[in-house]
């Protein structure tokens, strides 16, 4: 593991600057690991780790940074809860545990650093220095996870009876004996012009 000055500069070139945001990411990130006791995740570990973000906000792309959990790895998962919040899966021993942020860090960094005016480095410079327990709220899970969620799943494609689309990962439906694609079956984010 790096230490945090490390991943703050891969975090500020992966998400193009450096804000709350992306320190409250780290140090998250930094103690979901540290719970499993995954220390390499990019290097030894880096097949044991899931993870599922609740936000898609400057934390997700700081999470990354220390997890090396990617969309296009298969290892990073995305919930759009609307949370400051990941849950960390070692697929290896079957252990989660999920890190949410207080809301009563903001106000704790007000109190911290009183002397800076701007919000985001006030912020910055109280979350790189609170302890964890200001910080987070800690909670052990269980995540089912099919073997379609692992990386490295291979799984068989199906057809879209109504696109024609490929399905991949067993997101389909079954329908009238028909199958249907997510988007076919109701679940579309878009419609046609």
């Amino acid at each position: 593991m790096k230490t945090l000055p490390e991943y703050e500069v891969l975090a500020a070139q992966a998400h193009g600057h450096l804000c709350a945001g992306q320190i409250l990411g780290l140090r998250l990130a930094l103690h979901g690991l540290a719970l499993l006791g995954i220390e390499d995740p990019a290097g030894a570990d880096r097949k044991r780790l899931v993870t599922f973000v609740e936000i898609d906000r400057c934390a997700t792309d700081a999470i990354t940074v220390v997890t090396g959990c990617r969309l296009g790895k298969r290892a990073l998962k995305f919930r759009d809860f609307g949370k400051m919040a990941a849950t960390f899966c070692d697929i290896q021993s079957g252990r989660a545990v999920r890190v949410a942020a207080l809301e009563s860090s903001k106000q704790r960094a007000r109190e911290l650093h009183p002397e800076i005016a701007d919000k985001n480095r006030q912020q910055m410079a109280a979350y790189r220095e609170m302890p964890v327990e200001d910080l987070f709220a800690t909670q052990w899970v269980k995540v089912d996870l099919g073997p379609e969620e692992f990386p490295g799943y291979k799984g068989s494609r199906r057809v879209c009876a109504v696109c024609g689309e490929g399905i991949s990962f067993e997101r389909f439906t079954e329908r009238d004996g028909r199958t249907l694609c997510l988007g076919c079956a109701g679940a579309n984010y878009y419609s046609a012009l």
